[in-house]
């Protein structure tokens, strides 16, 4: 198994406080829950030599970069969410980058739209994806269904260690990539596999 953790990555989406604490406008419900389940998921990695991708939203002060539909976010004159170089962009308690990482930022929901992933993780020689983080019907499914439209040889969604708003439309996410091939183990079925 050594040989395939070399050329896995596991992508950790979206766990950045305005979109995991209560109270930010972007915050995700289910989010906070599968803290712990992320860090784990992400020290196995390590532990393993999976490449860590932290995939990151960072957005221009002033909203010009993030979608149409949340450009009203920053319209009030006050620093908008999950902006460049913000408390609010910053990873959630409990998860850090470290030297060996990679921080990709995205301004949409697929981490592949826009950004120079594919390259990086061809150039890495990955052709295997873990996916972990948040959230299930936005970034989670569009970064999902790019990687299979891409031709990765394996995609897998730890489906305890990706949540959404609500338990319904998260499990109802899974379900449709399930019927496109993506695995969908738990993190205990995860660790297992890579014993």
């Amino acid at each position: 198994m050594e040989d395939q953790w070399k050329r896995t990555a596991l992508l950790v989406i979206g766990m950045q406080k305005d979109i995991i604490e209560e109270g930010s406008v972007m915050c995700v419900k289910g989010g906070k829950a599968i803290v712990p389940s992320v860090m784990e998921a992400v020290e196995l990695a390590r532990r393993r030599g999976i490449l860590v991708v932290w995939v990151v939203r960072e957005h221009d002060p002033q909203g010009r970069d993030i979608e149409l539909f949340r450009r009203h976010f920053y319209s009030s004159g006050k620093l908008g969410p999950i902006s460049k170089g913000s408390a609010g962009a910053e990873l959630v308690d409990g998860l850090e980058i470290r030297e060996g990482d990679y921080k990709l930022v995205k301004t949409r929901f697929s981490a592949f739209f826009a950004t120079h992933l594919h390259s990086v993780l061809q150039g890495a020689g990955i052709d295997s994806l873990v996916i972990a983080g948040v959230q299930t019907p936005n970034c989670i499914r569009q970064t999902v269904f790019d990687a299979v439209a891409l031709d990765y040889q394996s995609v897998t969604v730890l489906v305890d260690a990706t949540a959404a708003a609500t338990p319904e439309v998260h499990h109802a996410n899974i379900f449709d990539m399930k019927n496109i091939g993506v695995s969908t183990p738990t993190l205990q079925e995860w660790r297992q596999s890579a014993s």
